[in-house]
């Protein structure tokens, strides 16, 4: 029996270091949101989804730098990547635990805009990015300044990739971004967003390293716990 037991444990710390790796959803804020009505997006979107219709969606960052991020919408299954979006940090003063999200009202018969995505527990989130055209017309219907990039960056595209190397993403992370009120004349950027303390975005930063270095020793406990399994079974029929 306390060979049984043994074999057992090994075989159970094994699995649970096959599946530790899952927690790494903290560092690209996977976030599962249904949306009870359209809504518009901007960012690089797949040819004749600039706007979401009603349903549930996945929203994950695909890179993180300390002044901008790249945010990408998926279906619900994640397998087809609707939107890549760039937006920048901007600071709330009070956190929530639940996932926020933002709009801007249009005017009727309008989809409402996205505006900005919270995750739970933090006090910045990801402020969106709108071409210059849609942001002046977004900014005079709503009459608020909205954020957006002059850059050549596609809109709509055939096929989204998923490489970070990829040429329209080394793009996003180099494009300007300014803000435009709703007379039509540029604002102050930073009358428009606030941007976490450095110190918040430095603990950010280094979680996605951290998460990269322990999964390697997750995997190597995982092999040990089954080499330790297998060799406790050997163990047990010899002694038998």
């Amino acid at each position: 029996m306390k060979r049984s037991n043994t074999v057992t444990t090994a075989v159970c710390l094994a699995l649970m270091g096959a599946a530790i790796p899952a927690m790494a959803d903290e560092w690209n804020r996977k976030t599962v949101i249904t949306f009870s009505g359209p809504v518009e997006i901007p960012g690089v979107h797949l040819k004749g989804w600039g706007v979401l219709p009603a349903g549930t969606y996945v929203f994950k960052i695909l890179d993180s730098q300390s002044d901008r991020h790249i945010v990408q919408i998926f279906n619900k299954e994640e397998n087809v990547v609707y939107a890549t979006i760039l937006a920048i940090p901007n600071y709330r003063l009070q956190a929530t635990d639940k996932t926020t999200i933002t709009f801007r009202e249009r005017p009727a018969g309008q989809p409402e805009a996205l505006r900005a995505w919270f995750y739970p527990g933090r006090n910045w989130g990801e402020e969106f990015v709108y071409p210059k055209e849609k942001a002046m017309l977004i900014a005079k219907e709503t009459n608020t300044p909205v954020l957006y990039t002059p850059a050549a960056v596609p809109v709509e595209v055939a096929e989204l990739p998923v490489e970070k190397d990829a040429p329209v993403f080394l793009e996003m992370r180099r494009a300007p971004v300014a803000a435009v009120q709703p007379s039509g004349e540029d604002a102050v950027l930073s009358e428009v967003v606030t941007p976490p303390p450095p110190a918040e975005m430095q603990v950010a930063a280094e979680v996605l390293p951290k998460t990269a270095s322990y999964m390697p020793l997750i995997g190597l406990f995982g092999l040990t716990a089954l080499a330790g399994a297998f060799v406790a079974t050997k163990s047990a029929k010899r002694a038998s």
